[in-house]
């Protein structure tokens, strides 16, 4: 409990709390980040279950991958202050604890994909492939969700 003081303590967070335009606007780009995330993530998850034929699989999923990576990098760079800002609350808050456990389980399930249903670091074509995507189409609304519901919790 103590780190979590501390953190919510730090001079930049402090900043951010008190700023009139920081804090709506890293939430804005985090909210923006989440959205661009979510979307690739899904049109690489249909494009794996077999929509998009006419679009060349590999040339897709390799430009969906690079704009997830750079989402991803800016939901965590807004994420991780948005946090510290009430960090003592949303440590305890279950919403907040359910985002960050399918988070995991989202990492895990992108392992699975990388370990047990690619080659050439591609999602192969196999039925293995499309039932991790078609997990995937699960999870990542679930953690809109329980991000939503953090606010209200």
């Amino acid at each position: 409990m103590e780190l979590l003081i501390a953190l919510e303590q730090l001079p930049p967070i402090s900043r951010l709390k008190s700023s009139f335009f920081a804090y709506p606007l890293v939430n804005a780009v985090h909210v923006a980040s989440i959205g661009a995330l979510l979307t690739t993530v899904v049109l690489m998850d249909l494009r794996i279950l077999g929509a998009f034929p006419a679009l060349d699989r590999a040339a897709f999923i390799r430009l969906m991958r690079r704009f997830a990576v750079a989402a991803f990098i800016g939901v965590l760079l807004t994420g991780l202050p948005m946090f510290a800002i009430r960090a003592t609350e949303y440590a305890f808050n279950p919403a907040f604890q359910f985002k960050m456990g399918l988070l995991l389980l989202a990492g895990l399930n992108l392992l699975a994909m990388r370990l047990f249903a690619s080659e050439n670091g591609l999602p192969a074509k196999t039925a293995g492939a499309r039932t991790i995507a078609a997990i995937s189409l699960v999870i990542w609304p679930a953690i809109l969700l329980c991000g939503r519901f953090i606010g209200f919790l």
